[in-house]
């Protein structure tokens, strides 16, 4: 490979390029991003038990029992964080070299998209908003640190090699989100996957497109003028002024979605009803005490209510 092809994909590291994040081994169909590679790093991950778990959660938790089409998964959803991180990060190194963005960089962005939901429990954010703080009054917990949790068991429990300590905890970092300058990473990395400045990120534009896309509600912002018209500005993602217009729909859209899905009176309806169902079962099935303990909580998916329903306890 010759040093222009290089730098036309954006890489600042000549001399560690044998293995890179962008060395594709395969590609899927997606219906929002239409094929997207995947590299051995990102197989490696997905071919687990923790990440093949994300199957059983539906992305939209309750409303998909009025919106029917809603059935898609975390699953899905995580890969296409992991594509367009991939794809933000690998942008800005090849528009912006002066940024000397990093094969390193490029990895663990695209991985923390990749495993960013990795911690959500049932019918997900009805688990860590509803139910945990009726089940554990007080309890500081958020899927966001289920998501570190997760990751720390899968790489343990599957002999994950490829990421030291310090990708780890970078990652965990970027999965987290923050606004405070860290020793020895660059801060408009941590805008890419869960941007804590102005909630712009990658997160936000698959599962916008995604929701909408499958429940039939019109989107009309471009979340790919977006990337495109993104630049790094005293260390933070800025977007030229002229999409302005495109970063207000993509709010209106947000907003539309729930006032007119999210937040439907009828799947509100199903969430109290799924977490009473849940509190009343949590003295026998000891669901929230899983939150501390990964190998129970990799058990946990959407069908927990089924198994409160078979179950035979009193």
């Amino acid at each position: 490979m010759n040093q222009r092809t290089l730098l036309r994909r954006g890489f600042t590291d000549l001399d560690d390029l044998g293995d890179t994040v962008l060395d594709h081994s395969t590609h899927v169909k997606d219906p929002i991003h239409g094929y997207i590679p995947l590299s051995e790093d990102m197989l490696q991950i997905i071919d687990t038990p923790q990440f093949q778990r994300l199957r059983s959660l539906k992305q939209m938790g309750t409303s998909y029992f009025v919106f029917p089409g809603g059935s898609h998964n975390r699953f899905e959803h995580c890969i296409g964080t992991a594509f367009l991180a991939g794809e933000v990060v690998q942008g800005l190194a090849k528009r912006q070299p002066e940024l000397e963005i990093s094969v390193r960089d490029i990895r663990c962005v695209t991985l923390a998209g990749l495993c960013h939901d990795l911690g959500h429990g049932p019918f997900s954010h009805v688990f860590d908003n509803e139910f945990i703080p009726r089940a554990q009054p007080g309890a500081q917990w958020s899927h966001e640190m289920g998501s570190e949790m997760m990751l720390d068991h899968l790489i343990d429990d599957n002999a994950i090699d490829f990421l030291d300590s310090a990708d780890i905890a970078f990652i965990k970092q970027l999965i987290r989100g923050t606004t405070t300058p860290m020793r020895d990473e660059k801060m408009f990395l941590f805008d890419i996957v869960a941007n804590k400045r102005n909630g712009v990120d990658v997160d936000r534009f698959d599962y916008v497109q995604r929701d909408c896309y499958n429940v039939g509600e019109p989107s009309s912002y471009d979340f790919s003028r977006l990337i495109l018209n993104s630049r790094v500005i005293d260390d933070e993602i800025c977007y030229n002024q002229k999409e302005a217009f495109n970063l207000t729909e993509m709010f209106h859209t947000r907003y539309s979605m729930h006032k007119r899905v999210y937040s439907h009176r009828a799947a509100k309806a199903i969430e109290f009803m799924i977490v009473d169902a849940m509190l009343i079962a949590d003295p026998v099935l000891h669901i929230s005490q899983a939150v501390t303990d990964p190998r129970r909580y990799q058990t946990l998916t959407d069908n927990l209510l089924y198994e409160i329903e078979r179950s035979t306890e009193p």
